[in-house]
C-alpha cells in the first residue's frame, strides 16, 4: 500500500525568505525561539549553528504547518531535522523542542572550537558514496554525511582537508571543502554529548503518532534519547533513511523545507517516487 513520508532538513537547506514563513504562519513559534536563543535567530543564520538551528527548526515547522499539517505514515529528519520530526509526530512538544534544538545548536558551536580546526568536505560524483569512506580512511577524516549515492560529506581536521580532496579528484570524484565551523557528526564533537545527554534525559518523550525512522540508524526509533545524542558523534545515514521508508512502503516524499536539498537527495537515491516541496 502507498505511504507518504514527511522529510525535515537540516543546516544548510536555510534561505533569506525563511523567517517570513514563520512570522506568517507561526507568529509563536518564532516567539519561543527568540525567548530561548536570547534574540532572534534569523537575521544571523548564516554566521553559526547557535543561530542556525533554531532558525531552520521553526522554519520546517511552519513549512509543514503551511501544508496543512499534513500526518504522513512516516517521518525522517536529516540531522536537526529529526527533532522537528519527533515534534511534528507528537513524541515531543514544541518547547521542549525548540530548547533542545537552540541547546544542540550552542553546544555544536562550542565544540567547533574547543575541538580545534575542524571542517568538512563534500564528495560527489558517480560512485560517491562507494568510494568516500577509502578517502576518509587515507587522511584519517569521517564519513560524516551519506546523503545519496552522489554525494558524501567527509568531517575532521582541516589540515587533512587538502590531501583529502586531492585524493578524491584523482578517483574522479567532484570534490569541495564546506564553508563550516567544525567537523560536525564526528569524534570532533564529543565535549557536546554530556550536557546534550542531560538535557535529553529531562525531556518527556511519548510514543509518536506515525513511525519515525532515526538517520543514525536508518530504522524506527527506538530511544530517541540515545540516538539523538549519538546523532551529534555518528554519521547522517541518510541514504540508507530513504531506503528504509521506500521498503517500509513511502512512495510520495514531501519535503517541508526551508529549501529543496531533500527531495534532491531522495531523487538521486530511489526511482520512481513521487516528490514534492513545500
Amino acid at each position: 500500500m502507498a505511504r507518504t513520508a514527511i522529510l525535515f532538513p537540516g543546516q544548510g537547506s536555510q534561505t533569506p525568505d525563511m523567517r517570513d514563513l514563520v512570522a506568517r504562519v507561526r507568529p509563536d513559534l518564532l516567539e519561543l525561539a527568540v525567548e530561548a536563543v536570547g534574540e532572534d535567530p534569523f537575521p544571523r543564520a548564516d554566521e553559526g549553528t547557535n543561530f542556525a538551528q533554531p532558525a531552520i527548526f521553526c522554519a520546517s515547522l511552519a513549512g509543514w504547518e503551511a501544508l496543512g499539517r499534513p500526518d504522513g505514515e512516516l517521518m525522517a529528519g536529516h540531522s536537526l531535522g529529526e527533532l522537528a520530526a519527533l515534534v511534528a509526530s507528537g513524541a515531543l512538544d514544541e518547547r521542549a523542542g525548540i530548547e533542545l534544538v537552540v541547546l544542540r545548536g550552542r553546544l555544536m558551536d562550542e565544540a567547533g572550537r574547543i575541538a580545534g580546526d575542524g571542517g568538512m568536505i563534500a564528495v560527489l560524483g558517480a560512485g560517491a558514496s562507494d568510494r568516500a569512506e577509502e578517502v576518509a580512511d587515507a587522511h584519517g577524516l569521517t564519513v560524516a554525511n551519506d546523503n545519496s549515492p552522489q554525494q558524501v560529506v567527509l568531517s575532521g581536521a582541516r589540515a587533512q582537508l587538502p590531501a583529502a580532496l586531492t585524493h578524491a579528484r584523482e578517483l574522479g570524484l567532484r570534490a569541495m571543502e564546506l564553508d563550516v565551523t567544525g567537523a560536525f557528526h564526528s569524534p570532533m564533537m564529543s565535549s557536546a554529548v554530556p550536557q546534550f545527554e542531560r538535557a535529553l534525559g529531562a525531556a518527556d518523550f511519548r510514543t509518536p503518532r506515525c513511525t519515525v525512522v532515526s538517520a543514525v540508524t536508518a530504522q524506527p526509533f527506538s530511544d530517541p534519547r540515545a540516538e539523538l545524542a549519538d546523532a551529534l558523534t555518528r554519521p547522517v545515514r541518510w541514504r540508507e533513511t530513504m531506503l528504509t521508508l521506500h521498503a517500509l512502503g513511502a512512495d510520495r516524499f514531501v519535503d517541508v523545507g526551508p529549501g529543496r536539498v531533500l527531495t534532491g537527495l531522495a531523487k538521486r537515491t530511489l526511482s520512481g517516487v513521487e516528490l514534492v516541496n513545500a
